[in-house]
């Protein structure tokens, strides 16, 4: 037995999470609309995936999300950082640069991250950093180190997004009302929909909203509904998102979460963008949550 050869680890599974051919939405989105969370993955041979997964999503290079977005109407993107490539930003960067100037992004960086680093990122069109709290997406790091971290957030016009459990809109939630810059918390706060809007971790969320400077993304609604499947039309995280809206019209924002990694399920991003029609059911709203909102959070250069 050759040992040395027994000691490797095994290679990496890649697995698929998102649909070649989505349905193409009946809906007909606001001009100038923004998609405020999406990933992009690969190509793996330019842009490495972090060491030490065992899974890894299939790519889903920005070629392929640029497509999306022209079939599906989207005109603005904010691309997020993902653990898939770590701290390692070049592959977002990439995107931006290759974006025309309607698609910035949120990096992820460690909490001791250089401030001439952090000023690099804001002038390659990175607006945010991302912080997981997350049992399957630990970062090692606690949320005191990423509180000291905001004031010079501050100082490159950069705000802060975090994803946690459901059950942290107690604790983390409460204490990210220290941040000195605006907090966008992800995917609804992650809440369990089967248990309704009344349930305590979404009644804590709507208490967070009402304080300044925090904000929320109405996405995920095929993830916070469990058991919930494709061409469901996800009614329960439906009912969430439009009571966010509803409550807080000018502190959502709303993304895709394509190319939905870690995920029980393959969305079908054209049933997603169809949801919005009962997320934001007035004109108004509509245009709100993906217009207006997003350019004052993220601050593209076009204004048009």
């Amino acid at each position: 037995m050759n040992t040395m050869t027994s000691m490797q680890a095994a290679p990496a599974e890649m697995v698929q999470t998102f649909l070649d051919e989505p349905r193409t939405p009946s809906v007909r989105l606001p001009r100038g609309a923004c998609d405020s969370h999406v990933h992009v993955f690969g190509p793996y041979a330019r842009f490495a995936a972090a060491e030490g997964q065992r899974v890894i999503p299939a790519e889903a290079p920005k070629e392929k999300l640029f497509g999306l977005h022209r079939r599906v109407g989207i005109e603005r993107c904010v691309i997020v950082q993902s653990m898939v490539h770590g701290h390692d930003n070049r592959v977002v960067e990439d995107a931006i640069a290759a974006g025309g100037g309607r698609y910035l992004g949120v990096a992820l960086v460690p909490t001791d991250v250089p401030s001439a680093e952090l000023a690099r990122l804001a002038a390659a069109g990175f607006r945010a950093v991302r912080f997981n709290f997350m049992k399957h997406l630990t970062g090692g790091h606690t949320v005191e180190d990423v509180l000291a971290l905001t004031p010079r957030l501050a100082e490159v016009g950069m705000h802060l997004q975090v994803h946690f459990e459901s059950n942290m809109v107690h604790t983390v939630g409460q204490q990210l009302q220290r941040s000195a810059v605006p907090v966008v918390i992800d995917h609804m706060g992650r809440v369990d929909a089967t248990l309704g809007p009344m349930n305590t971790d979404f009644q804590a969320l709507m208490g967070l909203l009402e304080k300044p400077g925090m904000h929320v993304k109405v996405s995920g609604i095929d993830r916070v509904e469990s058991g919930a499947r494709a061409g469901s039309g996800y009614p329960m995280g439906v009912a969430l998102a439009r009571e966010l809206v509803s409550r807080f019209p000018d502190r959502c924002v709303w993304g895709l979460d394509w190319p939905h990694p870690n995920h029980t399920h393959i969305p079908d991003d054209g049933e997603l963008v169809n949801a919005l029609a009962r997320i934001a059911p007035t004109e108004d709203l509509m245009r709100q949550l993906l217009v207006d909102n997003p350019l004052k959070l993220y601050r593209f250069e076009s204004q048009t």
